[in-house]
């Protein structure tokens, strides 16, 4: 939830905003030809518009946003994949070039990121297992620039997709008026 933008926007508007992103993250997802999985937070919710037969649902595990991600990464390793993505649901700039994209970088480079207007990311994919999210100071306008350290200390190599917006604030959101 948008916790942010809830307190200058109100909190109604703010959830109205964030179906939206949530909408354009689940369209984006869905026209890419890749096995998907929609991680929660707090509990599965089996009603919602993330349909089973195209979204395999997971709950989340970890005390940080970095030891999340990082299970989430496991996982998907585990289960057998060679390519893992992953996106948050805060991009309204968020499409399916951009994932298709991130999935052709794969087959050359260990690891693609999506930097954020914020100083995060909003996107990050990998081609191999690797913990990329030890001493990164999350929620910060660092973490970006702290996440590229540790790719270069476990010397991957990696591609910069281009910058997009996390949309975290009302200015932010003066961007995105159909939103």
């Amino acid at each position: 939830m948008k916790t942010r933008l809830g307190k200058d926007l109100g909190h109604p508007q703010a959830v109205e905003v964030y179906k939206k992103l949530l909408a354009i993250t689940r369209s984006a997802a869905l026209e890419v030809e890749a096995q998907r999985q929609l991680w929660y937070g707090d509990f599965v919710n089996t009603e919602d518009d993330w349909l089973p037969q195209s979204f395999e649902k997971k709950l989340q595990s970890g005390d940080s946003l970095g030891e999340r991600m990082h299970r989430a990464f496991s996982q998907g390793f585990e289960s057998g994949y060679k390519k893992v993505v992953i996106i948050g649901s805060d991009c309204p700039e968020m499409n399916a070039r951009l994932l298709e994209e991130a999935f052709e970088v794969l087959n050359e480079k260990e690891a693609v990121i999506g930097p954020a207007n914020d100083g995060g990311y909003y996107l990050l994919g990998l081609s191999r297992p690797v913990n990329i999210f030890a001493d990164i100071e999350w929620s910060t306008k660092s973490v970006f620039h702290e996440t590229l350290k540790q790719m270069e200390k476990l010397k991957l190599s990696y591609q910069v997709m281009e910058e997009k917006t996390d949309l975290d604030t009302v200015d932010d959101l003066k961007k995105f008026p159909w939103l």
